[in-house]
């Protein structure tokens, strides 16, 4: 199991990233388009960069919902490969057939 305070810290993340990513879209919009004046633009990137820096999707990590474990971690089942292998041997996972020979 992951630390609490790291998993809590990713979901704090994710809650500010979806808080703030209206006012980024739009300022990065204006900060990126080259037909608006340079002050203008450059006065967007100055705003953007006054958003908090957790509020930036990019600074989210995948984890893994079983464990929180924060690496190995496949997107689709949003489960690392440890839980993945621990819980197909016990037969949790259905469609999953884990061969051993």
């Amino acid at each position: 199991m992951a630390k609490k305070s790291s998993i809590e810290k990713n979901d704090l993340r994710r809650k500010l990233s979806k808080q703030y990513s209206g006012r980024r879209t739009k300022l990065k919009a204006i900060a990126n388009d080259e037909s608006r004046p340079l002050e203008e633009r450059f006065q967007a990137r100055l705003k953007l960069a006054e958003l908090p820096r957790n509020s930036s999707p990019t600074r989210i990590r995948n984890r893994c919902e079983v464990t929180g474990r924060p690496r190995g971690v496949y997107r689709k089942l949003k489960m690392s490969r440890i839980a993945l292998r621990e819980l197909g041997s016990l037969g949790l996972i259905p469609g999953l057939v884990k061969s051993s020979w």
